[in-house]
């Protein structure tokens, strides 16, 4: 295959966010991991996790071809007719319709452990900006879903890198390269269906509102809790 007909699909936003997420949940896990005295890096950790969420929204409306929802929204129509594809089909240019259900899995999985972590207490030295504000009984089954949801999140880490491997090597497709370079390699690839940069511009003002909104919400929103001892 020529590098002439190497052609830009993933755009810079979208990867810096991809590998971003990956680093930041396994700062999480390995915090948690290491106990109470890295409570507040796990705090912080999450706060970026949110960040990253808000980006990924937004960007899901705003961003290039492939980064934007409708354009690989998992409908049961499309899932059908991907599993239906004779074996020697050419690869989806974007996510195929399992890999967007993957997506849309991770976002909300990793959205409700964010937003429950803001209402969860440890018991020992810190609790989350949001504990106590709504009552105990709301705390209590954020506590419950900020202990429990995470082993759905390392289940659909576990599953999606079994994916990954499987197309990589099982099926000759290379996923890891482009969500490095942004660039995919083959016939089927046109005009309609790549694009020609990663409007950064737009990509920095949504990165700048969803940062000034976790900053918000964390730091300059949180709630007077009258405590009683």
């Amino acid at each position: 295959m020529s590098q002439s007909q190497s052609r830009l699909v993933w755009d810079l936003p979208l990867r810096l966010f991809h590998w971003g997420f990956v680093v930041t949940i396994l700062g999480c896990w390995l915090t948690n991991e290491l106990g109470t005295d890295y409570i507040d890096l796990h705090m912080q950790l999450g706060y970026v996790a949110l960040g990253l969420i808000c980006f990924r929204l937004i960007w899901g409306f705003f961003g290039t071809l492939h980064s934007r929802f409708t354009t690989f929204f998992p409908t049961p129509a499309a899932i059908k007719d991907y599993l239906s594809q004779p074996k020697d089909a050419a690869p989806s240019v974007g996510h195929n319709p399992l890999g967007s259900l993957m997506v849309f899995a991770m976002l909300a999985l990793v959205l409700m452990q964010a937003v429950s972590g803001l209402f969860v207490d440890d018991d020992v030295f810190s609790s989350g900006p949001y504990y106590n504000a709504l009552g105990g009984d709301i705390d209590k089954i954020m506590a419950t879903i900020h202990h429990n949801a995470f082993d759905f999140i390392l289940a659909a880490i576990a599953l999606h890198i079994l994916a990954v491997g499987f197309y990589q090597w099982g099926k000759k497709h290379d996923l890891i390269a482009p969500m490095i370079h942004g660039k995919k390699q083959g016939v089927h690839l046109t005009d309609s269906n790549t694009i020609k940069h990663s409007r950064l511009i737009v990509a920095l003002i949504i990165a700048a509102l969803s940062a000034a909104f976790v900053y918000w919400l964390v730091v300059i929103n949180i709630p007077e809790v009258d405590m009683y001892y």
